[in-house]
């Protein structure tokens, strides 16, 4: 036989930017290894340096890279470790992006309008990405931008998880903030067996030129209403739906979303809304400054660290989920 033949040694390595250290540390230390050490620098003029201090020749590479405010600059920081890692010579280049940047602009409204979702994934390939993995995409077509292998990973049974440790089911109903979350909700609604209820938003026909009020589409009277989204921005959608929902006599409005994003005036919005709870996860980082007595934040680091296991062990990420997606 010709050829030389040797032991597989797959080395997995663990690189993390400067954006949200904290969530990566939480996967090392679930992983048990440590993260690559890094120099990264930011220029005066605003242009970013990275480099990796230990050889990564041959390894199986983990990017792992949140994108909070300002996400260009935590992007372009992502797309050099990738090239670094690249040049390298990293045997496969896996990106782990929690909350995937620019995933609400996903296909085009109008004319002469971008799909920067898509340029996004086509960025990470051309800068040497492998593989993609991130956690409940904005839309799921997403993972067709990629051309390659993309684990999409869900919060749903993080959340859920708690939503049943913590409340009676049987007198709660699940409700679709508008019409472009139902299929969210619905999901929701099979996990916990609750009836589903949907906000529509119309204009008030008696009154000229208003903003649209909030019609809700099931029974919630007396029900404790969990509204579901993917994230939470400014808050404006959100906190609107909860006063429709006490408006019609809702016993209790609790909230549930993945990606906290909590933009300018969600923090006092949320103070000021009708919600008993807000649950979310630490796909991206909460300022200190924000302080929401009822914001509970659920760590995703478990499910980013089994996944990452699974891919450097060639396993199954779909079996992570209750359904595969």
């Amino acid at each position: 036989m010709s050829g030389i033949t040797r032991p597989n040694n797959k080395h997995l390595m663990l690189c993390t930017g400067r954006a949200f250290p904290e969530l990566a540390e939480e996967v090392a230390g679930l992983l048990g290894v440590g993260l690559v050490p890094t120099r990264s620098l930011t220029y005066a003029n605003s242009e970013i340096y990275v480099r990796f201090e230990e050889s990564v020749r041959g390894a199986d590479a983990f990017v792992i890279q949140s994108h909070p405010a300002p996400v260009n600059e935590w992007l372009m920081e992502q797309l050099i470790m990738i090239d670094a890692l690249k040049r390298a010579s990293a045997k496969r280049i896996t990106v782990v992006s929690p909350f995937y940047p620019y995933g609400r602009q996903d296909k085009k409204h109008a004319g002469r309008e971008p799909i920067s979702a898509r340029l996004i994934a086509d960025l990470y390939k051309t800068a040497g990405a492998d593989r993609l993995m991130s956690i409940d995409l904005h839309a799921a077509q997403i993972q067709g931008f990629f051309d390659g292998p993309v684990d999409h990973l869900l919060a749903l049974p993080v959340l859920v998880e708690h939503i049943k440790t913590h409340y009676d089911v049987s007198e709660m109903t699940v409700v679709s903030p508008d019409a472009g979350r139902v299929r969210l909700a619905d999901m929701w609604s099979d996990e916990l067996g609750t009836p589903l209820a949907i906000i529509h938003k119309r204009r008030d026909p008696n009154r000229a030129n208003e903003v649209a009020v909030g019609e809700v589409v099931g029974d919630v009277a007396g029900r404790v209403c969990l509204l579901v989204d993917d994230m939470i921005d400014t808050a404006g959608t959100i906190c609107q739906a909860a006063a429709a929902l006490k408006s019609h006599g809702a016993k209790a409005v609790i909230a549930a979303a993945t990606h906290p994003i909590l933009s300018g005036p969600a923090p006092q919005r949320l103070n000021e809304s009708a919600f008993e709870e807000v649950i979310v996860t630490n796909t991206l980082p909460i300022s200190e400054d924000i302080k929401i007595p009822k914001l509970t934040v659920l760590s995703m680091a478990p499910l980013i660290a089994a996944a990452i296991q699974a891919v450097f062990e060639d396993g199954s990420v779909a079996s992570l989920f209750h359904r595969s997606h």
